[in-house]
């Protein structure tokens, strides 16, 4: 029989659904809501920076300016910076518009090319490097020969932009200790010679030390190895010397080719500091700065002391070149025929010139002859090298204002 009325079909209705509820046993339930923890937020910022501090290098430290707002803000206030260059981009447009101006110059300008023709590119290279960026007349974008190279995210192509190291450190606000890395360093030597320098600048030069081998030969080489190019392939080893420069040394060229090792690191390192003029001055905070180059040529320090001396005392250009003037010096030289290092390394020609400038010779023979700052200038295994140098004849140098 069907239900007439419509109270009998709704008893009818929820009878059916009685029969059909499900077993207890088998019902879900909705989980409950968790909610997201960021960790970092639980991290106080102080960690944070130090973890930055770490990372040091430029590029990274930008990279994780995009990881969020916090770390946006976190990433100015690092204190050890980094900057590793990519690359150098030369503009051949200006030496050759002073080719025709050099010309009238004289047989100076010939000698001066004959011995450090093999420096002038890579110096006008370093100077195109760290110099302001220049804008271009002709259109809106400007054009420089820039060197930290970077992502570019919001690029259609996604290509590499580049910038000045200026331009890269001038969103942080707290740099103390800044390390600025060149690809390579600016002196073309030959393979198998070795050449290192370190420079301490203030508002000039303060000291300089450079060490320098004809040939270096390596444990795997045998010691009695001939070297063609080298002015000590004639030297016999198994006699012991009395340290005093052999007369061979002035005639085959050895004496000239280290006037010309001395001569172009003091130029590099005099183009180097110069153009960190804009860095020091932006960046009053820094307490050390060290620029160096990842061949381990050349290294320029400069501490506290020096780069608030430099603020204050504005340095004299050279009116020759994009550099800090050279003043008058005062060197003195070591040389060894042959030195052999603890690892086996030989230095065959190895030379020692410590530089500092003449106007120091008059604080007194007590501190001039304290040669700390020397033997404390390269890493081993040159600082050994350095220390077995020092033992020998010392020959006393001047040279001129450059």
């Amino acid at each position: 029989m069907l239900p007439n009325s419509s109270f009998e079909q709704s008893v009818v209705l929820l009878s059916a659904m009685s029969t059909l509820r499900p077993d207890p046993t088998c019902r879900f339930y909705p989980e409950p809501e968790v909610v997201e923890i960021d960790h970092f937020d639980r991290l106080p910022d102080s960690l944070l920076l130090l973890v930055f501090n770490r990372i040091g290098d430029v590029k990274a430290l930008g990279r994780c300016c995009v990881v969020s707002r916090r770390f946006h803000s976190l990433v100015p206030q690092v204190e050890n910076v980094v900057v590793r260059v990519d690359c150098v981009i030369s503009d051949d447009d200006s030496s050759s518009s002073a080719a025709s101006s050099d010309k009238s110059r004289g047989p100076f300008l010939n000698l001066f090319r004959s011995l450090f023709g093999g420096i002038v590119k890579p110096l006008q290279a370093l100077g195109q490097l760290l110099g302001p960026r220049r804008a271009s007349l002709s259109s809106g974008s400007s054009s420089s020969p820039l060197a930290v190279g970077s992502e570019d995210m919001e690029g259609e192509q996604g290509g590499v932009t580049h910038h000045s190291p200026t331009q890269v450190l001038k969103n942080f606000n707290e740099i103390r200790f800044l390390r600025i890395e060149l690809p390579s360093g600016e002196l073309g030597i030959d393979d198998g010679v070795l050449l290192k320098w370190r420079a301490d600048f203030g508002s000039t030069l303060d000291n300089c030390v450079i060490l320098g081998a004809s040939s270096v030969l390596h444990p795997r080489k045998s010691l009695n190895s001939q070297d063609g190019n080298s002015d000590d392939s004639c030297v016999n080893y198994g006699s012991d010397d009395n340290g005093s420069i052999p007369e061979s040394f002035y005639t085959n060229g050895g004496l000239k080719l280290r006037v010309v090792w001395t001569i172009s690191s003091l130029i590099a390192a005099s183009a180097r500091h110069y153009l960190l003029q804009p860095i020091i001055s932006e960046h009053r905070t820094l307490d050390h700065l060290v620029l160096t180059d990842a061949d381990g040529q050349g290294v320029l320090h400069m501490n506290r002391d020096q780069l608030e001396e430099l603020r204050v005392k504005p340095l004299s250009a050279s009116s020759a070149s994009k550099r800090t003037l050279v003043p008058a010096l005062s060197m003195r030289l070591w040389y060894a025929p042959h030195i052999e290092l603890p690892n086996g390394v030989v230095l065959k020609g190895a030379t020692l010139v410590a530089i500092r400038p003449s106007e120091q010779s008059v604080m007194g023979k007590k501190e001039m002859s304290d040669l700390s700052w020397v033997s404390a200038a390269f890493e081993e295994p040159y600082g050994t090298a350095v220390r077995m140098l020092v033992k020998r004849r010392t020959y006393c140098l001047e040279m001129n204002s450059f």
